[in-house]
């Protein structure tokens, strides 16, 4: 029988990489607080499991797609979450490198091993099975889960456990900096009279070309879509990690913490619900 595999979280992006781990032959037993999100599961071929409990109990892997730090160590504290002595918890959220390295020595008490392979690529590469996975742990322990990862993508070890985690958020600082500074020069440029698609042309044969340029600007802003499946929210979430994490351990980050301050107004401005992209909206009325 496929070993089985448990889901905790089966949101935007663990809902569709779920379903690739059912359609692949593993029994995955997924878990989520919203009954229409395990229904999908189930369709997928997967088992819609009853509580946290009935998720993890039999499972060999356990993998974790969660909002935030707190919430995945809120799961793992939960009297329910009961791994198997020898299981592996693969935590692929956004989380906090320096509390995932406490929580990985919490769990080790317990029998269980704990690593961190958050992703980027969003909803449509989950679907497609592309993702950059960023993987921190012990190699052995990385070789146990890359079985099941490479249904999901692409990984690269970034070092100990902890280093996935911190080597995304710093990537998602890296990107949000981009993003801001490409709104500012097109926006700039467009007042000035010039054509988008033409400055894009140029930027993208040139030095100021980046993934700002030559994907989101063309496909999701230009367009007026702003449908990148990744929401400011949780791009902002994500900067403060990685300026956080600079603060942590003495790093110089002054742009960082003011592209970051940037971002923070944007998110007071717009809607809950608003996609990364659409922070060139704010910039337009700012």
């Amino acid at each position: 029988m496929p070993e089985t595999v448990a889901f905790v979280g089966l949101g935007n992006m663990g809902g569709p990489m779920s379903a690739r781990l059912a359609r692949a032959g593993y029994r995955v037993r997924g878990f989520d607080l919203a009954a229409g999100a395990r229904q999908a599961l189930a369709d997928a071929g997967g088992v819609a499991a009853r509580d946290l409990a009935d998720a993890v109990g039999e499972a060999a892997v356990i993998v974790l797609m969660l909002p935030s730090s707190a919430v995945v160590e809120a799961t793992v504290r939960d009297e329910r979450f009961v791994a198997r002595p020898g299981a592996i918890v693969v935590d692929m959220s956004s989380s906090e490198p320096l509390r995932t390295r406490a929580l990985a020595a919490e769990l080790a008490q317990r029998g269980v091993t704990l690593v961190d392979a958050p992703v980027s690529g969003g909803v449509a590469r989950a679907r497609t099975g592309k993702l950059t996975i960023m993987t921190g742990g012990e190699l052995a322990d990385l070789r146990r889960v890359e079985p099941v990862l490479a249904h999901l993508g692409t990984t690269t070890r970034a070092g100990a456990v902890g280093s996935g985690h911190a080597v995304k958020a710093l990537n998602n600082l890296l990107s949000a900096t981009h993003l801001l500074v490409t709104c500012e020069a097109m926006v700039a440029g467009e007042r000035f009279g010039l054509d988008p698609r033409t400055m894009l042309s140029i930027f993208n044969s040139s030095s100021g070309r980046s993934g700002s340029t030559e994907n989101k600007w063309p496909n999701f802003i230009l367009p007026g879509t702003f449908d990148s499946g990744f929401g400011l929210r949780l791009m902002l979430k994500d900067m403060r990690i990685a300026t956080g994490l600079a603060d942590q351990v003495g790093a110089p980050d002054p742009l960082g913490h003011a592209a970051t301050d940037l971002w923070a107004r944007a998110a007071e401005a717009l809607e809950d619900s608003a996609d990364h992209t659409e922070i060139v909206t704010w910039l337009r009325e700012d």
